[in-house]
């Protein structure tokens, strides 16, 4: 029952006030005993006590993100809706900042996009000093402008998620909201001013000035005239080292482009180069190939060609190691052939002891002419 939204609360952004804080915040607000002893019963008078003895502002903090004082109030808030007008006066209340931040936050997560530029812009002008709890639990140190900025253009403050508002600029473009004016215009219109004030002054002096000059004596007049053309020849002498300076430069710069032409060439064909001997060099691994084949092909012509001559040369030791019948066998036509072969030369008389003769017998054996007889 402690929990629950008044019934006469209005919903805001189309949802209940208290879902504007997330489930897992609001469960922890309402299991926190600030919650629990301090915030039970309050109404919108009362609320007024209990926002100005707070000392800081934050979310949640420590290990199991412990709720500060400042977001139970919040989540207060919310349950019970005060009135605009109770708001209102929170934000221009100058004697208690941390009420001022309060309202201001409240009012960022409920209000208008016309009314949060409305009423929290002129907070920019507001320098106090406030302390925030972090998540770790330490304080540091921040300004009442800091945070009403944080407000105006974070999507998260206090580890809550604000929601989204319009652009001024959209809001100024519609008509509805007048241009900011800051409070440092006036400075700036004042400093103006004493510049245009200052400026005759500035004409009066110069023109003081030519007078003295003027009316100095014409030697000094020499000698300022003298300084003036060494000045103009130190000029002219910067400006052409200048240009000595430009010229040696471009011609570095060429040269170094004609370098970087030569390598980029000498690349080129060194990578042609290589190109041609890797296809000489597999050229050549392809005539070794079809050497190496033709190689091995005549290994094995000749391998063949001896294993014939082995065979023979088998079977003629063989025949040489046979029978003695067999051997007698082969002698006999041998002998016939030497005895037919003695018996023609005899008829042809080419065994003549006259060697003449035998040497005519021989010609017309040739010719097939019947040998001379003795």
């Amino acid at each position: 029952m402690a929990n629950r939204t008044d019934p006469s609360a209005k919903s805001i952004h189309g949802t209940n006030p208290q879902n504007l804080v997330e489930k897992i915040l609001r469960s922890k607000i309402y299991q926190n005993t600030y919650w629990k002893e301090q915030c039970f019963g309050l109404t919108a008078e009362t609320l007024v006590d209990k926002a100005m003895e707070l000392d800081h502002l934050g979310g949640t903090h420590g290990g199991n993100r412990k709720p500060t004082p400042f977001i139970c109030l919040v989540m207060k808030m919310l349950q019970i809706q005060p009135d605009k007008e109770i708001v209102v006066e929170f934000i221009k209340n100058e004697d208690y900042k941390y009420v001022r931040i309060l309202g201001a936050f409240y009012l960022r997560l409920t209000g208008t996009d016309i009314d949060v530029y409305r009423y929290l812009e002129p907070l920019y002008n507001d320098y106090r000093k406030l302390r925030r709890k972090l998540g770790d639990g330490k304080y540091s140190l921040t300004h009442v402008d800091e945070v009403i900025d944080e407000l105006l253009t974070k999507d998260y403050s206090c580890d809550i998620a604000l929601p989204r508002i319009k652009k001024r600029l959209t809001i100024e473009a519609i008509g509805a909201l007048e241009p900011r004016k800051s409070a440092l215009e006036d400075d700036f219109e004042e400093e103006e001013e004493k510049d245009e004030d200052e400026q005759p002054m500035d004409t009066d002096v110069v023109g003081h000035e030519k007078d003295y000059y003027r009316g100095q004596s014409p030697t000094k007049e020499r000698e300022r005239d003298r300084k003036r053309d060494s000045h103009r020849h130190r000029d002219r002498d910067v400006d052409r080292e200048y240009e000595r300076d430009y010229d040696y430069e471009r011609e570095r710069g060429r040269g170094r482009d004609r370098d970087r032409d030569r390598d980029r060439d000498r690349d080129r064909y060194r990578g042609r180069d290589e190109r041609d001997y890797g296809r000489e060099r597999r050229g050549g691994r392809r005539r070794s190939r079809s050497r190496s084949r033709s190689r091995s092909k005549d290994r094995k012509e000749r391998g063949r060609d001896d294993g014939e001559e082995r065979r023979r040369r088998h079977g003629r030791d063989r025949d040489s190691s046979g029978s003695p019948r067999r051997m007698q066998d082969d002698e006999k036509p041998a002998k016939k052939k030497k005895e037919k072969e003695k018996e023609k030369k005899k008829d042809d008389g080419t065994d003549h002891p006259d060697p003449e003769i035998a040497e005519a017998n021989r010609i017309r054996a040739s010719l097939g002419l019947k040998p001379l007889r003795p």
